[in-house]
């Protein structure tokens, strides 16, 4: 295993301010993750759907069905950031989540559709979103810190990538 199959894009670079033309940038990488998995999806070997991209790490059918989970949690993150001040979310474990039934046997496709939903009002959301919605924040729990929407918006643009990523990484070991 190498650290281009674990982070085929690169770890997360959070930005340090807000800068608007890269919001924009980071909304149309969101708006396209959709279209992008489908396509990934489509062309995903049958055989594949339960190998990973390290020993012990989520299979392809875990890292789908996990975007999912992950990316209905952050659109519930943005609505409490930008209804209450600085809410404290609610942590998940996402291993765990991995692990459930839904996770192991079901078709990625229900997943895709849950994202394809997700991400259109999530986007939607995004791009309505001023500069100061962007400068708004909630609280994790788990880590103890503040995270502005701006830089929430460039982590969930990157990790919808990772795990793009992660699943073309799979499909060329094991395809």
């Amino acid at each position: 295993m190498t650290e281009s199959h674990v982070y085929p894009i690169g770890r997360f670079n959070p930005p340090v301010m807000f800068d608007a033309s890269e919001a924009q940038n980071n909304i149309a990488r969101v708006e396209k993750l959709p279209e992008n998995l489908l396509s990934i999806i489509q062309s995903f070997p049958e055989k594949c759907w339960e190998k990973s991209y390290r020993e012990n790490g989520w299979n392809a059918r875990q890292i789908v069905h996990h975007l999912a989970d992950s990316h209905m949690n952050a659109l519930i993150r943005f609505k409490l950031a930008l209804t209450e001040d600085n809410p404290v979310i609610k942590p998940y474990e996402q291993d765990k989540f991995a692990t459930l039934p839904d996770s192991l046997e079901m078709d990625p496709k229900i997943s895709w559709g849950i994202i394809e939903g997700v991400h259109y009002r999530l986007v939607h959301l995004l791009k309505h979103m001023t500069s100061e919605d962007f400068q708004r924040s909630y609280i994790h729990p788990e880590y103890n810190k503040t995270y502005p929407l701006f830089i929430v918006l460039a982590l969930y643009a990157w990790h919808g990538e990772h795990h793009a990523g992660q699943l073309e990484v799979i499909k060329t070991l094991h395809g």
